[in-house]
């Protein structure tokens, strides 16, 4: 084993750094030099024991923290991600894939995230015990909100730190407890949290984090009796049995899962625009989003130019050192999910699914695959129903508007969807028909704090980000009492 290789065999609980009961791990790969760089526990249901005691002992005290209190210790997390800035990007960018300049806009979301719930933290204490209308003259109310109690949060691999700010920052600011299961395929960056929460002044037992894989540390963490809420990012197959287990005693869930996004090109539309955004939609993060708008349908008009605006754009792109400066795209964050996105480009030439995009020639080394546009895919393909979660785009060519929009909406999926026209009220009125939960006119993916972030369909259940996502970790309870006289 190299020298340099990180053994993760420990897990966070009550603040300390703890031997993992299990006897087994897993390695973690560099997946553009294909080195070892990690061995990481399993982890073991003993695990998530103590882990959950630990978040049970402390949930009385940390719930009655008044909320400024709470805020603090949030925008203390948000400080140690900015003082290791330079360094988590680097880490992430190693461990994931992706470029450092997409590593870097992580991190800037992740601190952002906290931030946000800091000052949401603080809102939440200024509204608890707001009068509200009882109807009668002779009573009053009053509306607090309370913490859901102890919260298991699971996050996937593509978004290290981002997904666990979502789901950390509302959680603590609520005044729950958490245990907290990274992806194993990407544990390294999210390690830095542990350090991080104790810098904040974080009591004991209110963060644990958990390596493990999914049979060590997942399942039997969605089946703990002492969990009072799940919250799941990941595929629909998994989030299904999460919501299963969820059900033995009632618990809530958020799922975020899914997704086969659309992005709908009109023939009044500017080529250079609806090309910018075609790209950012399918090879961001080597098209490893939920929300990946891999499925273009674009007006008859515009097709075979914005077709070959796309080949020319995919063709230029340099894949490479996810670290160098100069990389468009980096590899797939796995030996596994290159096979799995091959094993659908294999699936294409099996349907008969023609494209023209030239091919890249790949580095000698890394989990990469090429980028590639296939033209006119049917509706029944495959490729055009099943979240590839690679840089596959599949495209449409449509005579108008409301065909757009009856084929964006025939999907089993509704997380996300991106309109370009020239007219933004047409736009608009477009978004408005589309079974998606977020919509972006003539825009970047942009997913700010003070949004709303979930899908409609089999893109999952609530909502993160925004008010919603700090009301997915609290209780409603009214009071009503008789009128003071």
């Amino acid at each position: 084993m190299p020298a340099s290789t990180q053994i993760l065999n420990e897990q966070f609980i009550d603040n300390a750094w703890v031997p993992s009961r299990s006897k087994t791990s897993r390695p973690v790969f560099d997946p553009y030099r294909e080195t070892l760089i990690a061995e990481v526990t399993c982890g073991d249901p003993a695990d998530i024991d103590a882990a959950v005691a630990a978040a049970r002992r402390a949930l009385s005290s940390w719930r009655t923290t008044p909320e400024p209190r709470r805020g603090k210790c949030l925008q203390a997390i948000a400080v140690g991600l900015e003082t290791r800035r330079q360094a988590l990007a680097e880490l992430s960018s190693r461990n994931n894939g992706k470029p450092l300049v997409e590593a870097y806009q992580d991190l800037d979301d992740a601190i952002a995230c906290y931030r946000y719930y800091a000052e949401a933290a603080v809102a939440l204490g200024d509204r608890q015990g707001t009068v509200e209308d009882t109807g009668q003259p002779d009573l009053e109310a009053r509306q607090y909100w309370d913490p859901i109690g102890v919260v298991g949060l699971i996050t996937p691999w593509n978004f290290p730190l981002v997904s666990s700010a979502w789901k950390l920052a509302p959680a603590l600011a609520a005044g729950c407890t958490v245990v907290f299961k990274p992806s194993e395929v990407t544990p390294l960056p999210e390690q830095v949290l542990a350090e991080i929460v104790i810098e904040a002044g974080l009591p004991p037992g209110v963060f644990n984090l958990l390596q493990g894989d999914g049979e060590g540390i997942g399942a039997p963490l969605s089946r703990h009796p002492g969990i009072d809420k799940l919250s799941f990012t990941g595929s629909n197959t998994v989030g299904e049995a999460v919501m299963r287990a969820a059900a033995q005693g009632v618990r809530p869930v958020s799922l975020e899962l899914g997704g086969k996004s659309p992005i709908l090109v009109t023939e009044d539309a500017d080529i250079e625009l609806a090309r910018d955004l075609v790209m950012a939609g399918i090879c961001y993060n080597a098209g490893q989003m939920c929300s990946a708008t891999s499925r273009l349908l674009v007006h008859e008009r515009l097709a075979d130019d914005l077709y070959a605006a796309i080949d020319a754009s995919m063709a230029a792109l340099r894949l490479g050192d996810p670290l160098a400066a100069e990389t468009d795209m980096g590899p797939l964050v796995s030996a596994l999910q290159r096979d799995r996105v091959q094993n659908y480009i294999a699936l294409a030439k099996e349907e008969g699914l023609h494209s023209e995009t030239p091919t890249l020639s790949l580095p000698e080394q890394g989990f990469f695959v090429a980028p590639r546009l296939y033209r006119e895919v049917p509706t029944t393909s495959r490729l055009w129903r099943e979240e590839i979660f690679g840089p596959v785009l599949c495209v449409r060519r449509v005579a108008d508007d409301a065909e757009a929009i009856a084929l964006a909406n025939d999907s089993d999926f509704g997380l996300a969807a991106t309109v370009v026209t020239g007219d933004p009220d047409r736009a608009e009125a477009i978004a408005r028909h589309l079974e998606a939960g977020n919509v972006w006119c003539n825009s970047d993916q942009v997913a700010p704090p003070q949004g709303s972030w979930g899908g409609m369909k089999c893109s999952g259940i609530g909502r993160e980000l925004g008010q919603a996502g700090l009301d997915a970790y609290l209780e409603s309870k009214r009071i009503t009492r008789p009128l003071s006289s």
